[in-house]
């Protein structure tokens, strides 16, 4: 047996909806408060992307395709390219062309019109979810990321310090490792100066 009641978000999060018909808009939005989610609203892509450069920050987008001005799919590369801000796509129009562009845009999802909000929340709470993945996943990407550049900095420190003492390679790092106790700092840290200054001497 199917469960169509709506059930209440765990944790709320805030929504930014665009959409260029009101009725729509005024209509989802109070929905959408009523479930427990914090929603602004813009009713042209223009009036989001100037929310946006004022610092709001929407743990989730949901973009009209179709808008008057610059369009919901310009608004979708913005978001996706310049604030990484996850989002949803809807349209009256669900053709395999219009999902294919939203798609390639990076929507989290997409919605064909008309909208009801027992279908809206679950998708909401799976863009939601898989957002939280992404960004799990770029920063564990970033946390290795500097990882690999401080194992590299160390080796690098390790090979000048090996030349400029001459010393063999474990002398050489123990050697940083000693120099970093002693200023009570990271040894990746401390390697990192000591490339830097050997790159300063031959600039």
């Amino acid at each position: 047996m199917q469960c169509t009641e709506v059930q209440e978000p765990r944790v709320a999060a805030r929504l930014l909806l665009v959409d260029d018909d009101r009725l729509v808009l005024g209509t989802l939005a109070q929905g959408l408060r009523h479930m427990g989610y914090a929603v602004d609203t813009a009713e042209c892509a223009e009036e989001a992307e100037a929310q946006l450069s004022g610092g709001q920050r929407p743990d989730l987008a949901l973009v009209d395709v179709q808008m008057p001005g610059a369009g919901g799919l310009w608004l979708a590369r913005r978001l996706a390219q310049l604030e990484h801000v996850p989002f949803i796509m809807f349209s009256a129009y669900g053709d395999a062309a219009t999902v294919e562009q939203a798609t390639r845009c990076g929507a989290l999802g997409y919605l064909v019109k008309p909208l009801a909000l027992a279908q809206i929340q679950p998708a909401i709470e799976t863009a939601l979810q898989r957002a939280r993945e992404l960004d799990a996943l770029r920063c564990t990407r970033a946390q290795l990321q500097a990882a690999l550049d401080a194992d590299r900095a160390i080796n690098v420190a390790t090979g000048i310090t090996m030349v400029q003492y001459r010393l063999t390679r474990q002398r050489a790092f123990e050697t940083l490792r000693g120099a970093a106790r002693t200023q009570r700092r990271k040894l990746a840290a401390v390697a990192s100066e000591t490339v830097q200054a050997c790159e300063q001497l031959f600039l």
